[in-house]
């Protein structure tokens, strides 16, 4: 077991609500991180009970076990309590202070310990000295994590002190935020009980970072900040003006700049809000406002950007591209619905019983490439859902059987999804299949079924054609077979599919033809 619900779920007694939290704050906690340049590790106190399921020598070294002035235990064991860390994040700013993986670990702390003095306090506990850890210097900070004024769990925030630190403005600017969004995890203000965290998309700390005071101004602006503004239009540096009426007059829509601006002034007001993208000057943004209240106090909002213009020119084109491509599925369906009405038209004039079948099967072989562009000009992506093709193939192909036949047709089993350039050339061997089996598995008039059996692994797809008509004619060989129809089918099985293709008696009676293609292109 190794995610936060698990592990929660197995060793603790945590309730619902908790864990919800828990994981809230575990989905904000990059930032943190990267504010902090420091690592995060979150620890559950364990019950007085702790189940079997974590055995003692999974302890894990953890600096800052004992409290500094801690007295020497003696031969006597001193009062301890268990911990478990349930999650862990590495700064993307900063070198860490634990290469090693903790979650899943328990150690034993001793009961005036760091950890559990934070807990017991509800308050951050800082040491004065650094610890050792596998060799290396760390300075560990831990803070609770509280809810409703009860404390859950803590969080060690651990800075590698190896790398010297020239003290900055942007780190300045970093640090402070790190420090109000700390005291709000403990205060059990951040994260906002209800929001919502998208961690996919949302803004990163190395985005761009902007920190606004009380009254809405910047106080501060990460360079990269400032070029996602100057690439929107704005050419001034940001440094004391109001956030909000900046973006209000680059915006170009007035409905988004009136969200944005009521977004920032709600994060100033201590409400938090959601991602929003911008488009202004040529340039787009993502920008989300956090509040800033430690110990419920006003200290103004953190406001995240990242500009994703090229990545929404990149979207625009592969949106062009992908439209350019259906359109172009669509023209070719309707070319080769022209050509089989052509097909079809001659048809009707010939009066050679042999070329007027000849005909007919051409038209039924275009219609069914004609079928898998229609699908494709409809798609989004070059995928094509089989069984929805053949489900459609099924029909025509019962009505181009002999005229005098009773023979019905019947899918089993998924074919599921598979990529254009294998659906064309699988089905025009399936239509053919089945075509040879209703053309010539049954005697005039006769009844019968002819069942297309589907059985799809993770790399192969086994397809069974089977008839229950007269079987196979003696001596006969796939290989020598002179048919037009076999003679196609071996050439798309062999050159498109990469495939194997057998034809064998069915169980009791009729015949069974066997496609097996592999799903894994080499």
């Amino acid at each position: 077991m190794s995610t936060l619900s698990e592990l929660v779920a197995v060793h603790t007694r945590l309730s619902g609500v908790a864990v919800d939290h828990l994981q809230r704050l575990v989905a904000e906690w990059q930032l943190l991180a990267d504010l902090s340049f420091a690592d995060f590790m979150l620890w559950i106190p364990l019950p007085d009970d702790p189940p079997a399921a974590v055995p003692e020598d999974s302890a894990a070294e953890v600096p800052g076990q004992r409290a500094p002035g801690e007295p020497d235990p003696g031969s006597g064991p001193p009062p301890t309590v268990r911990f478990l860390c349930v999650a862990q994040a590495r700064p993307t700013t900063a070198p860490t202070a634990h290469p090693e993986d903790a979650v899943g670990s328990t150690f034993d702390e001793p009961a005036r310990g760091q950890l559990r003095r934070a807990i017991a306090d509800g308050r951050i506990c800082r040491e004065d000295e650094p610890c050792w850890h596998h060799g290396v210097p760390i300075r560990r900070e831990t803070i609770p994590v509280c809810r409703d004024g009860v404390a859950l769990a803590v969080l060690s925030r651990d800075t590698n002190l190896a790398v010297a630190r020239v003290p900055s403005p942007l780190e300045v600017a970093y640090l402070s935020g790190a420090a109000d969004l700390c005291q709000m995890v403990a205060d059990g203000a951040f994260p906002a009980v209800g929001a919502a965290v998208d961690i996919q998309t949302n803004p990163r700390v190395g985005d761009g970072l902007i920190r606004l005071d009380a009254a809405g101004r910047v106080v501060f602006a990460s360079p990269n900040a400032l070029s996602a503004y100057h690439r929107m239009g704005y050419g001034s540096d940001l440094v004391g003006t109001v956030l909000s009426n900046v973006t209000r007059r680059l915006v170009r829509d007035p409905f988004d700049a009136s969200e944005m601006v009521g977004r920032i002034r709600s994060a100033l007001e201590g409400r938090p809000s959601l991602r929003m993208e911008l488009e202004a000057g040529g340039g787009a943004m993502l920008l989300r406002a956090l509040p800033l209240r430690p110990r419920g106090a006003p200290a103004g909002a953190l406001v995240l950007v990242c500009d994703v213009t090229e990545v929404k020119r990149r979207d625009r084109a592969l949106l062009t591209k992908d439209a350019t491509i259906r359109e172009i599925h669509h023209r070719v369906k309707n070319n080769l619905q022209t050509v089989a009405a052509l097909l079809r038209l001659q048809s009707r004039r010939t009066t050679n019983p042999e070329a007027k079948r000849a005909l007919s099967e051409s038209v039924r072989r275009v219609t069914s490439i004609s079928l898998v562009h229609e699908i494709l000009s409809m798609s989004v992506d070059e995928l094509l859902d089989l069984d929805d093709v053949v489900d459609r193939v099924m029909p025509m192909l019962g009505d181009v059987a002999i005229a005098e036949s009773r023979v019905t047709l019947r899918r089993e089993g998924s074919f599921g999804v598979v990529p254009a350039a294998l659906a064309t050339p699988l089905i025009m061997v399936l239509t053919e299949l089945v075509h040879n089996a209703l053309a010539h598995a049954y005697p005039s008039g006769a009844r019968g079924e002819v069942v297309i059996s589907a059985r799809r692994t993770a790399g192969w797809l086994d397809v069974i054609i089977s008839d229950d008509g007269r079987g196979l004619p003696r001596g006969f060989s796939l290989e020598r077979s002179q048919g037009l129809g076999l003679q196609i089918v071996r050439t798309l099985v062999d050159s498109e599919l990469d495939a194997s293709l057998s034809m064998r008696p069915g169980r009791t009676r009729g015949t069974d033809a066997v496609l097996r293609v592999p799903l894994i292109r080499g």
